[in-house]
């Protein structure tokens, strides 16, 4: 926009400006066909079984949390509800398999992802029309009742929900287009690697539109938006429509990728889940939720099968983000980008590591003293016998209690202050390059 100056709207100071490097065509396109690659290319590197379900996993998680980031990093909505249009979407994806199964709907699965984006849309559509006529925390609060009421309707409509053992589906036993059955793994992995790649393409020229930056600047100064003549009401009622639509296509690649669908997959735990994805990422960035929903899923995954207590560590790490890095993982990267341009960053690497070693010495204290506790009290029965990084010990012994206070305590300190050190030396650093 031009004009009034006081009219005009900026992007907020996290986000690059335009006309950098993604100014650049030929770096915006060539970035996309890297992209496409390492989709084909990630399960020649990952064979395993284990590996290609975590992919397939990834894969729709990437979509959803892109789908969420719509609402959150680019319209300013925070959803405590998200989930249940993955949900919607994937029930009904799984209906649409059976009746495809039955003969009564000709629609190959390859295609079955749209009738889960068309539920996401059609109920975003519904429930946009209450959510968005406010904004904030009311609109917080309401997408909160709106999954309450979705999440607690599910276990009552047995016959549309299937209760408490879902609906299951059989995806070989849909029409087989190409001789494609989608019974190896590895066919599903491809079917949604294809359709994260279109989702992702289609939601980043969504952002690159006019409404893209309006919604943008409805994030940062919706009085201003309106004093200019846009309906705040309104913008916020497409993003959030939109937001639905793609939530609808992850929910229905859950549908293909499990062949399965319960009301867990809509509750507060998984709308939980995708607020995590897209704050450690970082919800100022395009990249952000990716990086968090790559993150989140192998990590869930992993710590899982090393801890009973894993959902502590996801609070500890969010808490971490949002106290160290607010801008997530990428707004940390995207940082260094002036220090790129001057080339100092190796003076900052010294300070980086003065900061990690006494954080990591801190996070193994933390550890400690969680899995200790953890054994003494939720596994109790199991004995006090226990190891930590292939260390045995007693969780009642003395001496590991000792060296976890040590640990946690000089660590915690150390890492305090060297953190304050390193922002003073990147504070100057980069005040240098602006005043030259």
């Amino acid at each position: 926009m031009t004009g009034n100056p006081s009219t005009t709207i900026a992007p907020p100071p996290h986000l690059p400006p335009p006309g950098g490097p993604t100014g650049n065509p030929l770096f915006r396109y060539g970035i996309w066909v890297v992209v496409a690659l390492v989709l084909v290319l990630l399960p020649q590197l990952f064979s395993s079984g284990l590996a290609i379900s975590t992919l397939c996993l990834m894969g729709t998680m990437i979509i959803f949390a892109l789908s969420y980031n719509m609402l959150l990093g680019q319209t300013g909505l925070l959803s405590f509800g998200h989930a249940v249009f993955l949900g919607l979407g994937g029930f009904l994806t799984a209906h649409a398999m059976n009746m495809g199964a039955d003969g009564l709907l000709p629609v190959p699965l390859m295609a079955m992802p749209l009738i889960g984006g068309a539920a996401g849309l059609v109920f975003g559509l519904l429930f946009g029309a209450v959510c968005t006529r406010r904004a904030g925390t009311a609109f917080a609060m309401i997408t909160l009742g709106i999954a309450e009421l979705v999440a607690s309707s599910a276990l009552i409509l047995r016959h549309v929900f299937g209760g408490e053992e879902g609906i299951s589906a059989d995806r070989t036993d849909l029409p087989q287009p190409f001789g494609i059955m989608f019974g190896p793994q590895i066919e599903v992995y491809y079917l949604i690697a294809a359709w994260c790649f279109v989702s992702m393409l289609a939601m980043y020229a969504i952002t690159r539109t006019p409404f893209g930056r309006m919604c943008n600047a409805v994030r940062d100064n919706p009085v201003r938006v309106s004093f200019i003549g846009y309906n705040t009401t309104t913008l916020r009622f497409i993003a959030f429509s939109l937001a639905g639509l793609f939530a609808g296509i992850a929910g229905g690649l859950t549908a293909i990728n499990f062949e399965l669908m319960n009301a867990a997959q809509m509750g507060a735990a998984e709308s939980g889940t995708v607020i995590l994805m897209a704050y450690i990422g970082g919800t100022g960035f395009f990249a952000g939720p990716i990086v968090g929903a790559v993150l989140v899923t192998y990590l869930q995954l992993m710590l899982s099968d090393i801890t009973n207590v894993w959902q502590l560590y996801f609070g500890l790490m969010f808490i971490g983000i949002v106290m160290y890095a607010p801008n997530g993982i990428v707004g940390l990267l995207a940082a260094q980008r002036p220090l790129i341009a001057r080339g100092a960053l190796h003076r900052m690497i010294p300070y980086y590591l003065l900061a990690l070693v006494p954080g990591l010495l801190a996070l193994c204290g933390l550890s400690m003293v969680i899995e200790m506790t953890t054994q003494l009290s939720v596994s109790a029965s199991e004995g006090t016998s226990m190891s930590l990084m292939h260390i045995p010990f007693a969780a009642d012994d003395t001496l590991p209690w000792v060296i976890a206070a040590l640990l946690l305590g000089i660590g915690g300190y150390a890492f305090v202050r060297a953190a304050a050190i390193t922002r003073n030396a990147y504070d100057t650093e980069t005040a240098d390059r602006r005043a030259g």
